[in-house]
């Protein structure tokens, strides 16, 4: 897109966003404790394209649950489950404590899949996990990261994988750092770091506009 060069690569937005998630400094618990699911450390920093680090931006995200289901349009979840907007700290980081997500498919019977299949192409998404990242003076970042080893991961009907966006999830087992990160067991380490794009530009700065799901 014009303008939009440089930083961490863009992609989709999808469908399923829902405004007004909870926001905390520093990091935050995605999980409401009712969801199973193998737990998953996810982590990074902000910077910009100079690598200093920016704190006070917001880091929204959102994904999905081990079955493939969103809060708000599963109702069998909790509000705001699985999401959450974390306002880096002073040296740009963020951290959210969650569970590893699913990838999951279009509802069988649709019309989405039935005009996919027409195609002779599937229809289902990888695991993966949604970020808006803002501050102000900063191009708005919408992206999304893909976790390694998902069958999908290079085959996703939507076409939103980006090589650059595809981060590995590393299994830790260490007893030290299960306790010092909240985990009760064995969990997932997920680093994805942030780079934004300065612009004086306002338009910039904000989300694209539409309609979107609040609660």
């Amino acid at each position: 897109l014009e303008g939009l060069d440089g930083g961490t690569p863009r992609t989709i937005e999808g469908p399923l966003y829902v405004e007004g998630a909870p926001l905390s400094v520093g990091e935050a618990k995605m999980v409401d404790g009712k969801t199973p699911g193998q737990g998953m450390l996810l982590h990074g920093k902000v910077v910009d394209e100079e690598g200093n680090p920016i704190a006070g931006a917001v880091v929204d995200i959102w994904h999905a649950d081990s079955k493939g289901g969103y809060s708000y349009f599963d109702p069998s979840q909790s509000a705001f489950n699985l999401r959450r907007r974390i306002e880096t700290d002073e040296n740009g980081n963020y951290t959210a404590r969650s569970i590893v997500p699913s990838g999951y498919g279009c509802p069988p019977g649709g019309s989405t899949i039935k005009v996919l299949e027409g195609l002779g192409r599937h229809g289902n998404r990888p695991a993966h996990i949604h970020y808006f990242v803002s501050k102000a003076s900063y191009k708005h970042l919408t992206t999304q990261i893909n976790l390694s080893g998902d069958k999908y991961t290079y085959d996703d009907f939507a076409f939103a994988t980006k090589d650059e966006l595809v981060i590995d999830a590393r299994p830790i087992a260490d007893k030290t750092l299960i306790k010092e990160n909240g985990f009760e067991d064995n969990y997932f380490d997920v680093e994805f770091n942030i780079c934004l794009v300065k612009t004086d530009k306002s338009a910039a700065q904000d989300m694209h506009p539409r309609e979107r799901a609040s609660q």
